[in-house]
């Protein structure tokens, strides 16, 4: 007998690197990005129910969609919402049938911010992609979820995937990476989000007339994680959208400076920002630098996590 519903739990990143090359003609930038998947995790839960008048089935689609956890504020409750477009995007390339009579309910549990760089949009998507693999039990593999994922953001596929991966195209081209190790980190969280366009518009601004060389791997970093080196990893961070994102947001740089004088073994802005991650030596370090950045006056917010985790995976049937 098939499960009414699942319960998916998927992971924020960081990117270890984000390497952007130039503006092309289409308006995007191929990137070569590393990303690293965090104990930082949004709950997905999908499943069938009568339909009633009200749940909030969005558009006459069938499918209903609420929020709630700490970071839901700001998150869309329509159409323009990844994990709404990435239940189309299930149904409607494998023909998945809704009856008049139900209604395909997505709940989604926030704690991964909001419009942070920290894939939090992506994140949902990927947990109603494998949320509804799993409720229809088609069987697919992980490629076959990527594949969808790929053509709803940059970020989805790999949230599927999870812990240490190179990105590249335009981030959605996944290939794993060999590392060992776990990573601790403080992440600086910001009460605005950053929209990802605006900074990536901003770095064009900043790079304007210059020779910009296409992206590349970083070889510090995958030595690095290849011998389970914090300190050497920490030296290597590097994000080409962190002047951006610094721009457009100023006290960015303040909140690098107060890692960088409690001793983070490396600091950068994640994605195209605001949220910071600073890599720490260990938990005792990760607890003394939370509590300066909550102290500092800087930053909205600040916690403790660690890395890598795994992708998107059902915790769960109902």
């Amino acid at each position: 007998m098939r499960n009414s519903g699942v319960v998916v739990r998927v992971p924020g990143k960081v990117n270890l690197q984000l390497s952007v090359g130039p503006r092309e003609s289409d308006g995007f930038h191929e990137v070569v990005t590393l990303f690293q998947a965090i104990a930082l995790y949004d709950e997905v839960t999908v499943k069938l129910v009568a339909a009633n008048s009200s749940l909030p089935v969005i558009e006459s689609s069938g499918i209903a969609l609420e929020i709630s956890g700490g970071t839901s504020d700001g998150v869309p409750i329509d159409s323009s919402n990844l994990a709404y477009r990435a239940a189309q995007a299930m149904i409607e390339r494998y023909d998945i049938e809704i009856p008049d009579s139900e209604v395909l309910s997505i709940s989604l549990k926030k704690e991964i911010p909001v419009a942070g760089g920290m894939a939090g949009g992506s994140a949902d998507a990927a947990g109603v992609i494998v949320a509804i693999d799993a409720l229809f039990e088609l069987s697919l593999s992980r490629n076959e979820m990527e594949i969808v994922a790929a053509t709803l953001g940059s970020d989805v596929p790999f949230s599927i995937s999870g812990g240490i991966a190179i990105g590249r195209g335009r981030g959605d081209q996944i290939t794993p990476v060999l590392a060992k190790g776990d990573y601790h980190w403080v992440l600086a969280l910001s009460n605005q989000g950053l929209s990802t366009p605006a900074v990536y518009q901003e770095c064009d601004r900043l790079r304007e007339g210059l020779n910009v060389p296409p992206p590349s791997t970083n070889d510090a970093l995958l030595a690095a994680l290849r011998a389970g080196d914090a300190k050497a990893l920490g030296a290597a961070l590097t994000n080409d959208l962190q002047s951006a994102a610094c721009s457009l947001r100023p006290a960015l740089r303040l909140v690098l400076d107060v890692g960088r004088e409690y001793g983070a073994l490396g600091s950068l802005v994640s994605g195209s920002g605001p949220t910071v991650a600073f890599l720490v030596e260990n938990a005792e370090k990760a607890l003394d630098l939370t509590v300066a950045l909550s102290a500092s006056g800087v930053v909205g917010g600040a916690i403790r996590t660690t890395g890598p985790t795994h992708g998107a995976r059902v915790i769960s049937t109902l």
